[in-house]
């Protein structure tokens, strides 16, 4: 964990600036304290970053819990009753680890893992420019495409150019100058560079700009800038944590908030795993299982002290590998970084202009959507192409797990049609004064799905043709083609077509009457 501490603690510096305003801005959404934000961002570094597999994933309060949790809270009767379902969620979760439940995250296609990726990071672009140019009515962390500000993704980008502030964008701009420069020329003139990570400068600079500039014209009014609970005392700081209330455990929809937390955090935890492994340019392999027991640990602490859910989460992960994290060192220090300032130095942070933080986040955005990825996927083929296009489509308008699911479909839909036209291969010859002949070698792995293209064959083979049906080379015939192949029989009798079947053994039947015998298959059991 510690070979690679030049590389992750200036990550752990970026991806602490980053969580501080999603963390905020996901609470705020979620009709949570903001405290809560926090607590959930603090637990998802040290604890889970502690328990994970992952090395380079970081967890916190996502952003497509926020639905549930402000349901939840508004529909329960206190904000301590949510807290029992999280609790119980993080229950569930462990469970869900103990089961082997992390086999899931396997089954997702690389186009539509790659589309999430991408999706994102648009994602990431239309919601930061609002908040670059100082215009912060949508929350920070808030990816879905209708906003709580009563706007969506699109309109919200005309809206703000009437309330653009000028303070917010020059340094917004001074900042993503300094960003860009720092990676393009600096990291490569001097290692010192290399040492001292650029957004921790631009923030920096963007506390200077506010301190200096004060309530002149180019000042920053405190609801552009990072607003963290600043307790007057200490027991006004352990007054902000809450605490479960066991008594509602016997309530039905205590349970079914519980489960549904549980289900939606695993989810979004291994579709994320998914995804950072491929970012990780080490190309290591998140246990998916122990994935699932530290994200529920997470919750179960998370929820006992007044926490939201937490899940691993694709924006401070892709933020983490970006800036050189690459071991879990990077997601620990985060969290102790979050714990110390929310402790010691609040008022510093309240200092940070919201659009500096926005133009890290856009450089964020825009490697995860790169154009040179979205060419790769499309020189890929069709296949590749259409589920990556239609999963980065529904995210940008839905949100990311309708858009997952709409690309796994698609997905799952260009595999059917596939598997329809590999189910074998068709060789026709028809030399002069002969006959046509039709040879059809089935595949390996013959399944239903090919039903349709095997009809389809069958019913193009003109009359007096002979059809030879080579299954040497298959290992797995199911019951329901060959029913296909048996209600011909009589039509190719009616066709003066003459058949014949070379089995897996060499020999040849002619013109079989039952082909379920030809094939040795009894009581609809398919072919092994």
């Amino acid at each position: 964990m510690f070979d690679n501490l030049k590389g992750d603690i200036p990550a752990s510096v970026v991806v602490f600036f980053v969580a501080i305003p999603l963390c905020l801005g996901i609470a705020l959404a979620s009709g949570a304290p903001l405290f809560a934000g926090l607590i959930a961002g603090i637990v998802g570094g040290i604890v889970v970053g502690a328990v994970s597999g992952s090395p380079v994933g970081v967890s916190g309060p996502a952003a497509g819990l926020t639905a549930i949790v402000l349901t939840a809270i508004t529909e329960l009767e206190t904000y301590q009753m949510f807290l029992t379902c999280v609790v119980i969620g993080g229950a569930i979760q462990v469970l869900f680890g103990v089961l082997r439940a992390g086999v899931i995250g396997y089954f997702f296609p690389s186009s539509v893992i790659k589309g999430m990726l991408t999706g994102i990071g648009l994602i990431i672009i239309l919601k930061q420019i609002p908040h670059f140019f100082g215009y912060d009515a949508d929350p920070e962390g808030d990816d879905a495409f209708l906003q709580p500000d009563g706007e969506n993704t699109f309109s919200e980008l005309f809206n703000m150019f009437n309330y653009t502030d000028d303070g917010a964008t020059t340094i917004a701009f001074i900042a993503l100058g300094i960003l860009i420069l720092w990676e393009t020329v600096l990291l490569k003139k001097s290692k010192v560079f290399n040492i001292v990570p650029g957004p921790l400068v631009a923030v920096a600079v963007g506390i200077i700009w506010e301190v200096t500039m004060g309530n002149g014209s180019l000042g920053i009014s405190s609801e552009h800038l990072v607003s963290v609970p600043v307790p007057s005392s200490f027991d006004d700081f352990i007054g902000q944590f809450s605490f479960p209330d066991f008594s509602a455990v016997a309530l039905p929809s205590v349970w079914i908030t519980g489960f549904t937390i549980a289900l939606v955090a695993s989810l979004e935890t291994l579709l994320c795993v998914e995804a950072t492994d491929k970012l990780d340019p080490r190309r290591r392999v998140t246990p998916t299982n122990r994935e699932l027991l530290a994200q529920g640990t997470g919750n179960i602490l998370s929820g006992m002290i007044g926490g939201l859910p937490v899940t691993q989460v694709i924006v401070r992960s892709s933020a983490n590998i970006q800036s050189g994290g690459r071991t879990k060192l990077a997601a620990i220090l985060h969290g102790l970084l979050l714990l110390t300032s929310v402790i010691f130095v609040p008022n510093i942070l309240n200092l940070i202009p919201l659009s500096v933080l926005a133009a890290i986040l856009l450089l964020v955005g825009y490697k995860l959507a790169k154009p040179a990825t979205i060419m790769a996927i499309y020189r890929a083929g069709w296949r590749q192409f259409v589920p990556f296009v239609v999963t980065v489509v529904a995210i940008v308008f839905t949100d990311l797990l309708i858009g997952i699911s709409l690309g796994l479909a698609v997905g799952v839909i260009v595999i059917l049609y596939t598997s329809y036209q590999n189910s074998h291969f068709l060789h026709m010859r028809n030399e002069e004064g002969e006959r046509e002949h039709i040879q059809i070698t089935l595949a390996e792995e013959v399944t239903f799905f090919n039903k349709g293209a095997i009809r389809n064959q069958f019913d193009k083979i003109s009359d007096g043709a002979l059809l030879t049906i080579d299954a040497r080379q298959n290992q797995f015939l199911d019951y329901d083609v060959v029913e296909i192949m048996d209600d011909f029989v009589t039509t190719f009798k009616n066709r003066n077509v003459d058949v014949e079947v070379i089995r897996k053994d060499g020999s040849t039947v002619q013109n079989p009457e039952d082909f379920f015998e030809v094939f040795d298959m009894r009581s609809g059991v398919a072919l092994h």
